[in-house]
């Protein structure tokens, strides 16, 4: 299995295919990849000239750290744990407990091929990427005489602090932990060891990890914990053995393709509003899932809902298990979609022994437990239901040839030769923060795309007109690499103009981009920060991975705290019109991506609010398919996510909030109903932006939904009362919308068609969130 694992992780690069355009300097496409056997993972060998553009020391700081540069070993009898914490605490950089976030200090930490033998954890600071050799992922082996939190912690509490840790759960933002093995099994079965302890929040991955564990009766060790936070996404995971696989709980999550073998748990959870899982095997578990169930009030909120997509499970006695019995009303919601169970006795049941649904060597089309709606009309009671339920419509262009929904790993290009990549910086770019750089990285564009792989060093990269990206482009950011919009360009909101524009009308081909960031400097409200007009037949083919847009709330947006307090209605602190376009003839695979109106200040401390406008989050026209895997899209004044004419999407798990400050000024002020760009309406009684908007779409599947809505002009006591707004989630009667597994928070109707309620979220309290199991029209 361990061979299989490393197989697993060595391929996380995906193959890359012919492109229709390629770039002035190119005799050809860029073709397979070209590293020697015995070459090391190209991020190693490639130049380091990342600049931290806002730092105190921009000259002298170093973004990228070689373990082994900082005294690591790596030969399995040293320990390296004061070399690697070193690497990764270097430079004066935001932890310890009196630094809350900052976007001004960012690292890769990277460890070369070898065992690296640690005795206390390894701290993983804010805006930290640690990443091993792609090629030959390196081991972390815990020593036996190992004491702490996790191999890997990433929000260590404070001793003696009384529970308090480095960061606040909810905003421990930007980080990544991929390509590692991780063994546990010098340390005693007895032990409790615990991998990975990853309290996050959004703009978080864990990827391409294999977990080594004990298999003895009766051990302790754990793959990941995870007590809180607010998250977030995960994929390409393995564990072996251990007491739990997954030992989880977090408002949301979602999680992909996710293998554990011989584990007594696969997946513990204690807590959440709603998690989706996509693609999860068991294999000679005792329990696949293992729930905390129960608990309907805030006081008591135990797991809200899990929703479960693509399951294979085999020899194993039970697949998924509640701690209490239902008794025939809410209390935690159940989906279960398409789960090959082959040996698996018990397919659902409580604790204590009582079966709710049998299993064996058979397979789940469509089942739930929990409240079920369908229909359009107004005000609809809940139908508590354990028991098959009607399965969604999903276009086959979701669906891989074994039929389930399409997933693909993070390209990494493993395969590849540090020849078969080119350098922005080497080509002229300086990320600075001040220099235009518009044209030198255009120049990088139109001269490479297609033969070679563009790295875009760390920096920040003004642009002052739109950056076109072409079709065939694929890209590569350093520790979220920074390209910001700025300049009159982009001020106007009657006139909206793409910061980038990935692909024109009707362009064909391969784009990957991936750990970069979109931005904008303020005033900017014109930007239509991401326009994406590429489209590919390969599944996968155009998309984006751990790559965000975050508007506002970092060192040179020009939207800080100290220009943009909360409460403020100064019309220059808007960040953008729009921030992400699927156009009409594009499609496209969007993992891990998070479209966020900063909050709050991330770089002035203290993590103060602020108000920042920004127009409209996720615009959809696109025919599909469309896949937005692990997604979010928070504080925009319309609306975070509009499915306008769209068709074949597949959306799970997707997580919104509404802006605090509204309804001060209601939206859509201070921007402006657009019908060129499919805006809604707002009545007087829609004061609030929509979450979710859906007019005139087709074969739209919802899996897993968190909507939120915590404020009304920054207070929170509506929250008591779910009158924080009324709607927040509209579908019109023209589309054909399947919706599982989701929870709202703060909102009088959940679920609402043609502006008209449906699901009254009192007829789900389900811990501090309200759930509808089911939705179906």
């Amino acid at each position: 299995m361990l061979a299989f694992a490393l197989t697993l992780l060595a391929a996380a690069a995906a193959a890359v295919r012919p492109v229709v355009a390629l770039g002035s300097s190119c005799s050809s496409p860029l073709g397979p990849g070209t590293a020697a056997p015995a070459d090391p993972f190209w991020l190693e060998s490639i130049k380091h000239q990342g600049l931290a553009a806002f730092n105190a020391n921009p000259s002298s700081y170093q973004v990228f750290r070689n373990v082994k540069d900082f005294g690591a070993k790596g030969d399995g009898v040293t320990d390296d744990t004061a070399a690697i914490n070193n690497a990764i605490s270097s430079g004066n950089r935001c932890g310890g407990g009196s630094c809350d976030s900052t976007t001004t200090e960012p690292a890769i930490v990277y460890f070369p091929q070898g065992t690296y033998k640690v005795s206390a954890p390894l701290i993983a600071y804010y805006y930290t990427q640690l990443i091993g050799d792609a090629r030959n992922p390196p081991t972390l082996l815990a020593d036996a005489s190992f004491t702490g939190m996790a191999v890997i912690d990433a929000d260590p509490y404070i001793p003696g602090g009384g529970g308090a840790q480095w960061y606040v759960n909810q905003n421990n933002f930007f980080r990544s932990v991929r390509n590692f093995v991780i063994d546990l099994r010098q340390m005693p079965a007895s032990a409790s060891a615990t991998g990975i302890h990853w309290q996050v929040s959004q703009s978080t991955s864990l990827m391409n990890i294999v977990f080594e564990m004990s298999t003895a009766a009766g051990n302790a060790h754990q793959g990941i914990w995870m007590e809180n936070g607010s998250g977030g996404f995960m994929g390409d995971l393995v564990f072996n053995g251990g007491k739990f696989g997954m030992w989880v709980g977090n408002q949301q999550f979602t999680v992909r393709n996710v293998t554990v073998n011989n584990a007594d748990t696969a997946i513990y959870s204690i807590w959440n509003w709603g998690w989706t899982f996509q693609s999860v095997t068991i294999n000679n578990c005792q329990v696949g899932f293992d729930l905390m169930t129960g608990g309907t009030t805030q006081d008591t909120q135990t797991v809200g809902a899990i929703a479960v997509i693509d399951a294979f499970v085999s020899n194993t006695p039970i697949f998924i298990r509640s701690s209490t019995p239902s008794n025939g009303k809410l209390a935690g919601s159940l989906v279960i979609n398409n789960a090959h169970l082959t040996n698996v006795p018990t397919a659902v049941g409580v604790v204590g022994g009582a079966t709710v649904l049998a299993g064996g060597t058979t397979t789940i089309d469509s089942w739930a437990q929990g409240n079920v709606f369908s229909g359009t009309g107004a005000n609809q009671g809940a139908r508590f239901a354990q028991g098959a339920v009607p399965a969604p419509t999903k276009a086959a262009s979701l669906l891989d040839s074994a039929g389930r929904v399409f997933g693909k790993t993070h390209p990494q290009y493993a395969d590849y030769a540090v020849g078969q990549f080119v350098s922005v910086r080497d080509q002229g770019a300086k990320g600075d923060g001040t220099t235009d750089d518009t044209a030198a990285l255009q120049a990088v564009f139109d001269k490479f795309a297609g033969c070679r792989i563009i790295f875009v060093d760390h920096g920040t990269y003004l642009v002052s007109d739109t950056l076109s990206i072409p079709a065939g482009a694929q890209v590569v950011g350093e520790a979220w690499s920074v390209i910001l919009g700025g300049g009159k360009a982009f001020q106007d909101q009657n006139n909206p103009k793409a910061v980038v524009q990935v692909g024109k009308a009707g362009d064909e081909g391969i784009v990957e981009i991936t750990d970069i960031i979109f931005a904008t400097r303020g005033p900017a409200a014109g930007a239509i920060v991401v326009e994406w007009n590429v489209h590919s037949d390969e599944q996968g083919g155009a998309g984006m991975w751990d790559t965000h847009i975050r508007l506002g709330g970092a060192a040179g947006t020009n939207l800080l705290v100290s220009n943009c307090p909360a409460g403020t209605t100064d019309t220059s602190c808007s960040a953008a019109f729009l921030a992400l376009h699927l156009t009409p003839q594009s499609n496209g695979y969007f993992e891990g991506t998070w479209v966020w109106t900063a909050d709050h200040d991330l770089d002035s401390g203290g993590s103060l609010q602020t108000t920042i406008f920004a127009g409209r989050g996720i615009l959809s026209e696109s025919a599909g398919p469309t896949w937005l895997i692990g997604t979010a899209s928070e504080h925009h004044t319309l609306y975070q996510y509009n499915l306008a004419g769209a068709k074949n999407h597949y959306l799970g798990l997707i997580q919104t909030e509404t802006a605090y400050y509204q309804p001060v000024p209601a939206a859509p002020a201070p921007f402006s109903v657009n019908s060129a760009f499919h805006d809604p309406s707002f009545s007087s009684s829609q004061t609030s932006g929509w979450a979710v908007h859906i007019t005139n779409s087709q074969d739209i599947l919802i899996f897993g939904a968190g909507l939120y809505s915590f404020f009304q002009n920054y207070g929170q006591a509506c929250l008591d009362s779910n009158s924080c707004q009324s709607q927040l989630f509209d579908i019109d009667t023209a589309s054909s919308v399947s919706v599982y597994s989701l929870s709202t928070v703060g909102v009088t109707w959940s679920l609402s068609v043609a502006e008209q309620g449906v699901i009254p979220a009192s007829a789900g309290p389900n811990g501090l969130a309200d759930t509808a199991t089911v939705w179906t029209k």
